[in-house]
């Protein structure tokens, strides 16, 4: 493609509402551009990395077995009542009765359509396994879209869906699943870490995430340096002692004594005011679960894991008690809940709390605060578990090592589904008895826009982009830096016809403009290997080649810069 004939606008400046590199950079470089809030465009050099990053992901999923379908972005909103997901995804969903006075939505994600599909089609365990996969166009109505194309309303995924008939025929689903995607993101150039995760909204009992390091990450993960444990901030584990349930049980135990502390409601203020550090604290939190209330008892410097109470106590119907309950639950207002005295509530307390001593708490009365508090001599609980965030330098479950926490975007998920859906949309076949169960299910998505977003977080300079080979929107630029010399411009052909021969996709900037723009708008735009026919092609007959984002610039003949050129992109 020639420059001059090219729909391609670069940007001088950073849009004002572009607030992390890759958002800047693909409106700059003119990849995107912006609709409206949380909608893009995708221009001719944005929409050939997207071309690209398809082609890798179906290649992979074909290789590993799985066979595209393709689903409907409409969607009756009867099959989402049935598994009791519309409600759980709520304002997310974009809804609208149609002329009929039929719900609708458009599909933030696609469990329900794909398993009334095989609900239908499939009735022997002969049929299974089978692996189904789409590449689709998704929409949730984010509250606040941001981040570019990381964070939009409409956005490209490609969605799997495993069916086996039983618990080892998903472990396998998984694994090819698993493997495809190192694959699909290693040839996209990413450095992305597999980490253990939540399963969130999508349900199931396992599930990980991959993502790519990056401080524009709205996903914390955990990580340790000195074996293979990582985790998202949700799901991680904080090492602890060898017997958690043994207390410190020193004689160095102090009275129990109750202080004045007038006006200290929060873990800073008493902390200030009784001297005393975070660490040597318990704070005590009350929650509704099923509407019943429980204490669970922190460390002063930790905070309490939502995603942790759900999976423990086996419900999603956990609330922070209003004032009101707190009071009568335990005697004395919001701010001042300590675990002594209290009663006809459920006590759980994290497993930090089981080697402090002496700690101050609560006193269930206003102004009020109980020092040298000691858990079995003062007051008992029903269990100790983990109940907190891991926090940096937090010893690793695995190996004791201090954990690290990185920044990141979530490029792909994959989860163990089990029969959660199967079961309430009623996709079952039968086995080899003529006995009826429910299909086994694997769900397996990638973020195809964020793919694009992320290897930019990834590879990047102050002067543009630079991209992984396998997924630039084209492999070599030639800069003519006088086309209008006949010269210049008669090698530049033969070497653009020559490169396209080869089948090299390449990008001829002809424009009739100053060379330094030419350079600016190569940098910007960010393809692998610049060739510029110039002042050496002029003086010696030579061509410059140099790679995105190294300073070395080398000299060629004609025919040594097209070998050297495929070498290059050869790898």
């Amino acid at each position: 493609m020639k420059w001059s004939q090219a729909f391609i606008s670069t940007l001088k400046e950073n849009p004002a509402d572009a607030e992390i590199v890759s958002h800047k950079l693909m409106l700059r470089a003119g990849l995107i551009r912006k609709l409206t809030s949380g909608t893009y465009i995708y221009l001719p050099l944005g929409q050939k990395v997207l071309n690209k990053v398809i082609t890798v992901v179906r290649e992979e999923m074909d290789r590993a077995g799985a066979q595209e379908i393709l689903m409907p972005a409409l969607q009756p909103a009867e099959i989402w009542e049935a598994s009791g997901r519309l409600k759980q995804f709520g304002e997310l969903v974009f809804q609208f009765q149609d002329r009929t006075g039929k719900k609708n939505l458009l599909g933030p994600t696609h469990e329900e359509i794909v398993t009334n599909l095989v609900k239908n089609e499939i009735t022997s365990y002969r049929q299974l396994p089978v692996t189904l996969y789409q590449i689709q166009t998704k929409f949730r109505d984010e509250i606040r879209p941001r981040f570019g194309v990381l964070r939009s309303k409409e956005f490209l995924m490609k969605d799997a869906y495993s069916f086996d008939t039983d618990e080892k025929g998903l472990d396998r689903s998984y694994q090819k699943m698993y493997e495809a995607y190192c694959r699909i993101f290693e040839r996209c150039g990413l450095k992305y870490k597999a980490v253990e995760a939540e399963t969130g909204l999508m349900g199931g009992d396992v599930s990980h995430e991959f993502m790519v390091p990056s401080p524009a990450g709205e996903d914390l993960f955990v990580t340790c340096p000195k074996c293979t444990y990582a985790s998202n901030i949700n799901t991680a584990i904080p090492g602890r002692p060898t017997n958690p349930e043994t207390t410190n049980n020193s004689l160095n135990l102090q009275p129990l004594q109750e202080v004045k502390t007038p006006g200290t409601t929060t873990i800073e203020a008493v902390s200030q005011f009784l001297k005393t550090p975070p660490p040597q604290m318990v704070k005590t939190l009350i929650y509704l679960v099923d509407n019943q209330p429980f204490a669970f008892l922190i460390r002063g410097d930790h905070e309490l894991n939502p995603f942790k109470l759900g999976r423990l106590l086996g419900t999603e119907n956990i609330v922070m008690a209003d004032a009101k309950t707190i009071e009568k639950v335990t005697g004395g207002p919001l701010g001042f809940s300590g675990p002594v005295g209290l009663k006809n509530i459920k006590i759980l307390a994290d497993y930090a709390i089981a080697s402090m001593t002496n700690f101050v708490t609560g006193a269930n009365k206003t102004d009020a605060h109980l020092i040298n508090t000691n858990l079995k001599r003062d007051f008992q609980v029903e269990r100790l578990a983990d109940l907190r965030v891991v926090v940096e330098n937090d010893p690793c479950p695995q190996c004791a090592a201090q954990l690290q926490i990185s920044r990141g975007i979530e490029i792909g998920h994959v989860f163990k589904l089990g029969t959660k859906y199967s079961k309430s949309l009623g996709a079952s076949f039968l086995n080899e008895k003529g006995q009826s169960h429910p299909v086994v299910m694997g769900c397996y998505g990638i973020g195809l826009n964020r793919i694009i977003a992320a290897a930019i977080e990834n590879s990047s300079d102050q002067n543009g982009i630079i991209w992984p080979n396998q997924i630039a929107p084209y492999q070599v630029i030639i800069i003519s830096v006088n086309p209008q010399e006949p010269k210049i411009n008669e090698t530049s052909q033969k070497l653009y016809e020559s490169l396209q021969a080869k089948n090299i996709e390449v990008l001829w900037d002809d424009r009739n403009i100053s060379a330094g723009i030419k350079f600016k708008d190569a940098d910007l735009i960010g393809i692998p290997i610049r060739l510029t026919v110039g002042k050496n092609m002029m003086e010696k007959g030579l061509i410059d080649i140099k790679q995105r984002g190294r300073s070395e610039q080398k000299s060629f003949s004609f025919d040594e810069t097209v070998t050297e050129t495929i070498r290059l992109i050869s790898g």
